[in-house]
């Protein structure tokens, strides 16, 4: 993999509780913005928005299973403004809201704790 593409990955998993735009992902790699969506698109297959929109996700995700966070405050502790957006994409990629994916997470491994 390209390795400024490497950097900006690690960049963003390292910032993923705040907001990043696409000038400031290009300046930390000296590319254009274009030039960054480019090389990113070809070495990911995705956007550099729909990569870190995804780590912003599995973090909310990896909260709601290791924390007593509200969903609100885990929504607020990745960074995301826009609640309902986020609840959306959430919903998109695991098929379940973060509340629904919360419930049936604890449930499941509360039966697994008892060995049923």
């Amino acid at each position: 993999m390209d390795q400024r593409v490497e950097r900006i990955i690690l960049f963003m998993e390292s910032n993923v509780c705040r907001e990043i735009s696409l000038p400031e992902l290009a300046r930390a790699v000296n590319l254009s913005v274009w030039h960054l969506c480019h090389i990113f698109k070809i070495e990911t297959g995705t956007t550099p928005i729909k990569h870190f929109r995804l780590l912003k996700i599995q973090k909310a995700k990896s909260l709601l299973e290791t924390s007593f966070l509200s969903v609100k405050e885990i929504i607020h502790e990745v960074g995301v403004n826009d609640e309902s957006h986020f609840v959306r994409e959430f919903k998109k990629t695991y098929d379940l809201t973060p509340t629904q994916y919360r419930s049936r997470y604890l449930r499941l491994s509360n039966n697994w704790q008892k060995g049923t």
